[in-house]
């Protein structure tokens, strides 16, 4: 299987282990998805992700989270920047989520970061995707 964005791939996983109310979900392994994961571990939007290799592929076992009605954290993902039309923003044009409720995952200079991360360090950069 030849996978053209392999971000957009990644979050529709992610998007379809929700509706099916998984656990976890595995994904082929890239250090832009890592980076990806753990921003979305640090915002609290999954409970943790870890690197395994139980085949001769590694791959991110994403361990996502539920409230105690069994309803998912993540609300919305969206895959803004796609292969066949980037998208940029200046540091005073990254959009907010849902009024601040959401983030905004940023590809920089200085690395994978959250928008609001890339204001405060004044950089601008190509707009990975929203997550509510």
């Amino acid at each position: 299987m030849v996978v053209t964005d392999p971000i957009a791939d990644m979050l529709t996983r992610i998007r379809n282990a929700n509706k099916a109310k998984l656990d976890f979900v595995d994904i082929p392994d890239s250090r832009v998805k890592q980076d990806i994961a753990k921003i979305m571990v640090d915002k609290g939007f999954i409970k943790n992700y870890e690197i395994t290799s139980d085949s001769a592929i590694k791959s991110i076992r994403v361990y996502l989270k539920f409230d105690r009605n069994k309803n998912s954290v993540i609300t919305g993902i969206k895959r803004i920047s796609k292969p066949g039309l980037r998208t940029y923003a200046k540091n005073d044009e990254i959009p907010r989520v849902l009024g601040g409720i959401g983030t905004v995952i940023i590809s920089t200079s200085k690395g994978i970061i959250t928008g609001s991360e890339a204001k405060k360090l004044g950089l601008g950069g190509e707009i990975i995707c929203y997550i509510w």
